[in-house]
């Protein structure tokens, strides 16, 4: 085995897993504060992608300058989709809610292939590298995680040291009582909404800075965001940011030994002993 190449394929795994916590933290955000499992997580991070895509190549702005335009863009399309595909059906059986965002999940990818078509696209992003030895890191993976590690610092200081924040976090322990403050919570919801979304959005910033991507590539990391989310523990923000370093490893250090096309196997591989093993994931609470 060669211990540089393992070295190598840490790194790259540990920073790669910071987006990947980043992207699963959007999903497990909404499920946490309102019990909806967002099926429409896929196709907001191909938005992300394609946005940035769309502002680098038309419009000539940096891609790493255009993330306020992504948050604010993120926020919005996480908003009206609440309020245009949840908020009237809220309260209904789970089912209900998981075909809603179904359909837009269905909506949004059809519309992108109508614009932009499947055809693999891609950036050119150049930051240069960091040399240790014989490893190598790239300036577009390390831009990446200080860009992961903030938006999550600053969404934890949202969360605990505002009132937004604090509203948010009332209505996710208990929304009726929250309401009984004076809190409105169909706002709340679609801020949380809103916000998941925009984590979304982000990371499919992140990673189109890294990888080509196509309209459908956001379905398949909207799979891996629930193995991630399931790892880390359903609703449990930090568990989503741990479970995405781990499938990050995972995916790098195992391609050393394996092929490439097994990774996914393995992925819901250990995606299934969770569940038969510690169902509620490895950072959440156990059940009693």
């Amino acid at each position: 085995m060669n211990i540089e190449a393992l070295i190598a394929s840490t790194v790259d795994g540990l920073m790669l897993g910071f987006v990947f916590g980043l992207m699963a933290m959007g999903l497990t955000l909404i499920f946490g504060v309102m019990k909806v499992i967002n099926l429409g997580h896929g196709p907001v991070i191909a938005i992300g992608m394609f946005a940035v895509l769309v502002m680098s190549q038309s419009l000539g702005i940096n891609p790493y300058l255009t993330l306020p335009v992504i948050i604010v863009l993120g926020i919005l399309t996480g908003v009206v989709m609440y309020f245009v595909a949840l908020h009237r059906v809220i309260n209904s059986p789970e089912l209900t809610t998981l075909l809603a965002t179904f359909s837009v999940n269905m909506m949004i990818t059809g519309l992108m292939t109508v614009i932009f078509s499947t055809s693999p696209r891609g950036l050119d992003v150049t930051l240069g590298s960091l040399q240790f030895g014989r490893v190598t890191i790239l300036g577009t993976r390390v831009a990446a995680v200080v860009i992961a590690v903030v938006v999550t610092v600053a969404l934890y200081f949202f969360l605990y040291r505002t009132r937004q924040g604090k509203s948010i976090r009332a209505v996710a322990n208990n929304r009726g009582a929250a309401e009984l403050m004076g809190i409105n919570s169909s706002w709340v919801l679609g801020l949380s909404f809103g916000i998941g979304t925009m984590l979304a959005m982000i990371s499919g910033m992140l990673l189109a800075t890294m990888f080509s991507f196509t309209v459908l590539t956001g379905n398949a990391l909207e799979t891996k965001s629930f193995v991630i989310v399931v790892l880390g523990g359903l609703g449990n923000p930090t568990g989503a940011l741990f479970g995405g370093i781990i499938i990050g490893l995972l995916e790098s250090i195992t391609t050393i030994f394996i092929p490439v096309s097994w990774v996914p196997v393995l992925e819901f591989v250990v995606f299934i002993m969770i569940l038969l093993v510690r169902p509620n994931g490895i950072f959440g609470a156990r059940s009693s």
